[in-house]
């Protein structure tokens, strides 16, 4: 994984704006040091990506067990370095791309804000069960409880690949927060059918601060988002069990796997019905619209029944590429009469 594959694959992808990722992690951080800073965006050539990273909290808050993992966004590398140095008074941030501490999301913003204003914190993947802040193992029911009187300063949502925005306007806190629903994916692999599966589509500026405030002000454009049963923890389970079902099948079984006999793990669906106070199909004016697709590997593997990265999906995905541009204009715009026009097979 380098920054060149990064800017080749995001270009391939149909991304034009990227986050780092990791920057806590010294050696990748050395890399980012190498980027052509021009109005807090960081320049590969000509490929701008915006300093970011993923932290993971565990700790204890009423009487219970806290695993949260956050995003944050950086204004610039000084202020990144100030960022290292706090996060080495409490331990470790080599080891790993997202580093493990065991302070509060509450204590955690609370300090990034003593650092700089401009440091963007947002919930990751709010609804897995073990990591997301609304998790069912390890979360909490609102935003208000996790992040106490730091509340204000959180101005969005990512909502991983499990749930999608129509999931997240059933949550009347954050509508009547008119919090930002936005929607990423993990840049720790280069390859198209992993890069940018989720992404935000925001007006364009060639600033960090134009970035910003289109969050903090919820007014970017959209997302693109994965199906939601395509995530992991889209229904209740037992990865080891190989077994899952919907909260319907759930409430028959009475919580237990019909494999080990023991509790389910509860899923995203489900957990988003035990919080929702608005009704299903509920639209909020702030709605965005987004996207709802598959990576095209994934698509040409099924349709082939072969696997993702198979010479014969290549052997496919390549031509597509090359008549259309890139990916998400053949997901999102090119008609079935431009197909043929081209010659490409249905």
């Amino acid at each position: 994984l380098t920054i060149k594959n990064l800017v080749k694959w995001a270009r391939v992808k149909g991304l034009n704006l990227l986050g780092t990722g990791d920057f806590t992690h010294p050696v990748w951080f050395e890399e980012i040091k190498s980027l052509k800073e021009k109005d807090g965006l960081y320049y590969y050539e000509d490929f701008p990506f915006v300093i970011t990273g993923e932290i993971s909290f565990i700790y204890t808050q009423g009487g219970r067990g806290r695993r949260i993992h956050l995003n944050f966004l950086i204004p610039n590398i000084e202020i990144a370095e100030k960022i290292h140095a706090y996060l080495d008074s409490l331990g470790r941030r080599d080891y790993d791309g997202r580093p493990i501490f065991g302070i509060s999301c509450q204590e955690f913003t609370k300090k990034m804000k003593e650092i700089s204003e401009d440091i963007e914190i947002i919930p990751a993947h709010i609804w897995t069960p073990y990591f997301g802040v609304f998790g069912s193992m390890s979360g909490f029911d609102s935003l208000k409880e996790a992040f106490g009187e730091q509340i204000e300063r959180i101005h969005a949502i990512e909502t991983g690949i499990s749930s999608d925005p129509e999931m997240n306007w059933r949550i009347k806190e954050l509508i009547d927060r008119n919090i930002s629903i936005v929607s990423f994916s993990d840049a720790h692999s280069f390859w198209p059918y992993r890069l940018g599966r989720e992404a935000t589509i925001f007006k364009k500026t060639d600033s960090y601060k134009g970035l910003i405030e289109q969050i903090r002000n919820n007014d970017f454009i959209g997302t693109i988002e994965t199906d939601p049963a395509y995530g992991k923890y889209h229904w209740d389970g037992h990865r080891d069990c190989k077994f899952s079902c919907s909260s319907n099948e759930t409430k028959k079984l009475n919580g237990i796997c019909p494999v080990c006999k023991k509790k389910l793990v509860i899923g995203v669906e489900n957990r988003v019905e035990v919080l929702s106070e608005n009704p299903l199909g509920f639209k909020p004016n702030t709605a965005k619209m987004f996207f709802s697709i598959l990576p095209l590997h994934e698509i040409i593997s099924l349709n082939c029944g072969t696997g993702v990265n198979s010479k014969k999906v290549w052997n496919i995905y390549n031509p597509l590429i090359e008549n259309f541009g890139n990916e998400f204009e053949v997901l999102l715009n090119i008609s079935k009469e431009e197909f043929s026009q081209r010659n490409i097979d249905d």
